[in-house]
């Protein structure tokens, strides 16, 4: 791997020097480095990111799921970033897609999850309407931390019931039957959720964009290109203007790129 952007000193020094793809800059990095290059910004409230992967032509999956356009590094990324978070948001489909199941504790966060006073992994919050779960899968039954089901206040009683039958934490973020994004943010930073990850799928991330609650997207562009008629990495309505992010990270391996974009 390999940083593009910002410039530093190093890779600006190799590039002018004709450096090739092979020399001592591209090499696989650390976890500890991984960790110190998507570290959370300091925030006085909850700090949304995203995490998605797509195709050249915009593709976020293929046959449903996104692991065919992924790579080994990118699933690195994709654990360093959950091991940082304190909770990891997901849309009810992409639960059942992707087959869910409760976050790990890893001993090589270890360390820095204790200094940063969190648990020993994140917790799991589905966002759910109608709670159209498999209450018996392992997400439920034996995660390290309760999983959060994020759903509205008229949700189906006996589909509660299950939920919390089966040891998951229901917190009502919506005064429907749907769930308020910028509620069930506040909702989260009020349990003590102040680092947040969503990994979507689509039509959350669409929903978060719309609410404008999201404040950065990790995004890896894989050098694939996947046709048909799969999904973007957001789906649903337009916002009335485009949001405007920032750049602020740009790595590079085997041809994908990593890129970490902040709300201007």
């Amino acid at each position: 791997m390999r940083r593009l952007f910002p410039v530093t000193y190093e890779t600006a020094a190799q590039a002018s020097a004709g450096a090739p793809r092979t020399d001592v800059a591209e090499r696989e990095w650390g976890l500890g480095e991984l960790a110190e290059a998507y570290a959370y910004p300091e925030s006085d409230g909850p700090w949304l990111r995203a995490n998605m992967v797509s195709t050249l032509d915009g593709a976020a999956q293929h046959d449903g799921r996104s692991q065919p356009i992924s790579s080994p590094t990118d699933m690195r990324v994709f654990g360093v970033l959950r091991g940082l978070a304190d909770v990891v948001l997901a849309g009810a489909e992409t639960v059942r897609q992707e087959g869910y199941r409760p976050a790990r504790a890893r001993e090589a966060f270890a360390d820095l999850r204790k200094a940063a006073g969190q648990g020993p992994a994140p917790a799991v919050a589905v966002v759910t309407a109608d709670l159209d779960l498999d209450f018996s899968l392992p997400l439920f039954t034996s995660p390290l931390v309760p999983t959060l089901i994020l759903t509205g206040a008229t949700a189906p009683s006996d589909r509660v019931a299950a939920a919390e039958k089966a040891g998951a934490r229901v917190v009502i973020a919506g005064d429907g039957a749907g769930v308020d994004p910028a509620r069930a943010v506040r909702a989260l930073g009020d349990l003590g959720h102040t680092r947040l990850l969503t990994e979507g799928g689509p039509r959350l991330l669409g929903q978060l964009i719309a609410a404008d609650v999201l404040d950065e997207m990790c995004l890896t562009l894989s050098p694939m290109l996947a046709a048909g008629d799969s999904q973007r990495i957001a789906g649903g309505p337009p916002v009335p203007l485009p949001r405007r992010f920032e750049l602020v990270s740009l790595l590079e391996e085997a041809g994908f790129l990593y890129s970490r974009y902040r709300r201007s």
